[in-house]
């Protein structure tokens, strides 16, 4: 699935989500027409987004394309001024203790208690969800490498994001967010921070996961679905193997793209006039296999010419 509305840079979310409807039942993340402001012009424009239950979404955008403003709106951290989000089913800004006993949450800055170490944060977080198991994060920690008697405030910063994702992990969630959770990570860390997460993901199958990321590579082998941002607008979503199926990078002249149906075209890279042109093949038959075909990075770069 593979939708663009009348500005052929932008998604229709209403085409998108009623395919994601029949194909994935209820939803764990809802954002409904969502803006919110920014410093000089909306960090979220008219977003709409809605996540079934067991999907993975990679959330993809420039700095300072939403992403973390989207996030935070969808834990109810902040306030859009006009439309809302909501979480397993409650408005997010009124979320009750059973709804937040069901997500984990991790921030772009990890937020931790400096005069904490591990095993005082690990005891602070079991008295607020009853899910928390002190096993399930010890073992989690030690796979991490995780320094367990050292303050949080004297941590790296890997470690702090390491603490980070214990802690949203340890109650077991059923929906899990994570905002850049592996930026300031080794790759050797990155990789005990993938197979953390998704080897207990596949033991999990219901568990929601939303991961905004410029670690495209590692994004891409995880995903099921992914969503681009571009300046607080959500500029292409679906899921990921129709779209590295169906994406092509095409040249084509301008009598040749204007014979093309409208809703093929994805995205013009350049200035009019430009003859590269990301169309839909499945709603152009006569391009489908023709052109080049992106991974996850090259969709990116090309969304952004």
């Amino acid at each position: 699935m593979i939708t663009t509305d009348a500005d052929p840079q932008w998604i229709d979310p209403e085409q998108a989500t009623a395919c994601w409807a029949a194909e994935g039942g209820e939803w764990a993340l809802q954002a409904e027409d969502v803006t919110a402001a920014g410093v000089r012009r909306p960090a979220l424009s008219g977003v709409t987004l809605r996540l079934p239950q067991g999907a993975v979404l990679g959330l993809v955008g420039r700095n300072g394309a939403g992403k973390s403003t989207l996030l935070r709106c969808l834990v109810g951290l902040g306030a859009p001024e006009r439309g809302e989000c909501r979480l397993l089913g409650q408005p997010s800004l009124q979320l009750h203790d059973a709804q937040r006993h069901r997500l984990g949450y991790v921030s772009q800055s990890p937020d931790l208690f400096d005069r904490f170490d591990a095993v005082a944060h690990f005891q602070h977080f079991g008295a607020l969800y009853a899910g928390w198991d002190d096993r399930r994060a010890l073992a989690l920690a030690t796979q991490l490498g995780l320094p367990l008697g050292v303050r949080a405030g004297n941590l790296s910063l890997g470690d702090q994001q390491k603490l980070s994702l214990v802690l949203a992990l340890g109650h077991d969630p059923d929906v899990l967010i994570l905002d850049e959770p592996m930026a300031s990570l080794d790759p050797v860390s990155r990789r005990d921070v993938m197979r953390a997460l998704f080897s207990r993901a596949r033991a999990r199958p219901d568990r929601s996961i939303v991961i905004s990321s410029h670690l495209l590579s590692d994004l891409e082998r995880v995903v099921t679905h992914v969503a681009f941002l571009r300046d607080g607008h959500l500029q292409l979503v679906g899921e990921w193997d129709r779209l590295s199926e169906s994406v092509r990078l095409v040249s084509l002249d301008a009598q040749a793209l204007d014979r093309l149906p409208r809703a093929a075209v994805i995205h013009r890279l350049g200035p009019t006039g430009c003859n590269e042109v990301l169309v839909d093949g499945s709603r152009a038959p006569a391009l489908a296999g023709h052109g080049q075909a992106l991974g996850l990075d090259e969709l990116f770069a090309a969304l952004n010419r």
